[in-house]
């Protein structure tokens, strides 16, 4: 006979006891295990786009393009890992709903996921959160489970997992540790494999935005492994706490409102979200995210999310610096998930207008930039 253990969820909220041994059960992991590990083995790797930069320069500047994983975003690679960790670790069980804290394309790519191995999965998300996102979410098998204060996403998340016996997933604890941040083809060992071919094969910079945190530790972490002169950068956009944590050295630091770009930004300091590992944060103001996000459709003919435009409007930045200072090299930053999803935000007027957000400035910056190789403030 096998022996009854107990297993508590990640949440804390919920012990629920599991014959390990009891054939059933194992042959379920397995079989939802592998159906995982298929996904990953049947996909292929995501593209390095170029952005046009004049010649002269000297200067490649590359979007790692995550948009065309299954679930088109970024967060197919964490939704993954994430649930490889939980049933490894024996918290994801048959029937039991798996339950996550998103602002979105996470919680599209985990409905995925949780649909791929038979279980239920509910989004706990802000009621501000774009409606072809909880299209997607309910599109996959998910269901959307809406709070009015983005600050209680945690709380409800895990009282929900109590409530109904389920897994609380808390992708903003467990990001930076359920992907294997020394290889196994994660994100940044990809780069790095794609770029081998490229006049600069190490870039000078990486940048990547943060909502976890996971992202940007993962190849932190991976060039600090690999030895690389890279450095990275983690840009933050406003209304979220991460640049002032990481300025003032202050792990309680907090916001009192919600991003409006979503999929990154964070009213608290998550436990994902690692500053020590990263060499530089810049601060963007929402508007220029938004005419980085416009500007990158003009130049190459692809609408993305506006994380994409605060990490394009940070590398922009850097790639000025280097033509100031006569550098040559490569930076590599993300498009992190499709415009389509956002055509009545980051590509309405009218959204623009209600949040009064003036993008012109921000625009004219990028086209002087580009046109002159000098930076206006």
């Amino acid at each position: 006979m096998g022996t009854t253990g107990q297993v508590r969820d990640s949440s804390a909220t919920a012990t629920v006891d599991v014959d390990r041994s009891d054939p059933e059960y194992r042959a379920w992991l397995k079989e939802a295990v592998r159906k995982v590990q298929a996904d990953a083995n049947r996909s292929a790797d995501t593209h390095l786009l170029r952005f046009p930069l004049p010649e002269q320069w000297g200067i490649d500047l590359y979007l790692k393009d995550e948009s065309t994983h299954p679930t088109g975003s970024l967060k197919h690679r964490l939704a993954r890992s994430l649930f490889l960790y939980g049933l490894c670790n024996g918290w994801i069980r048959p029937g039991k709903p798996v339950i996550e804290a998103s602002s979105g394309s996470t919680a599209v790519s985990e409905a995925y996921f949780a649909k791929l191995i038979g279980v239920p999965f509910i989004a706990v998300m802000p009621r501000t959160t774009s409606p072809e996102k909880c299209r997607l979410i309910e599109f996959h098998g998910g269901q959307c489970h809406f709070v009015d204060d983005s600050r209680k996403l945690y709380e409800e998340s895990a009282a929900l997992a109590d409530r109904t016996g389920g897994h609380y997933m808390d992708q903003f604890t467990y990001a930076e540790r359920a992907t294997d941040w020394r290889g196994n083809n994660n994100i940044a060992e990809s780069i790095y494999q794609q770029l081998k071919l490229e006049r600069y094969p190490e870039p000078a910079w990486i940048v990547a935005t943060a909502g976890t945190g996971g992202t940007s530790a993962t190849v932190a972490r991976y060039v600090h492994y690999m030895q690389y002169d890279t450095r990275v950068c983690v840009p933050d956009p406003e209304n979220s706490c991460f640049f002032e944590g990481w300025t003032t050295h202050n792990p309680y630091a907090t916001s009192d409102c919600g991003s409006r770009i979503e999929g990154i930004g964070r009213p608290r300091m998550e436990p994902s979200f690692l500053p020590g590992a990263i060499d530089r944060m810049m601060k963007v103001p929402d508007a220029a995210s938004v005419a980085a996000v416009r500007a990158l459709e003009a130049a190459i003919g692809r609408k993305a999310g506006g994380s994409t435009g605060t990490g394009l409007w940070s590398s922009l930045k850097i790639v000025a610096e280097m033509v100031a200072e006569g550098r040559k090299g490569s930076v590599v930053t993300l498009l992190c998930d499709p415009g389509d999803r956002y055509l009545d935000k980051y590509y309405s007027d009218d959204w623009l207008a209600e949040q009064g957000l003036d993008i012109a400035p921000y625009t004219e910056a990028i086209d002087h930039f580009l046109a002159t190789g000098i930076w206006q403030d």
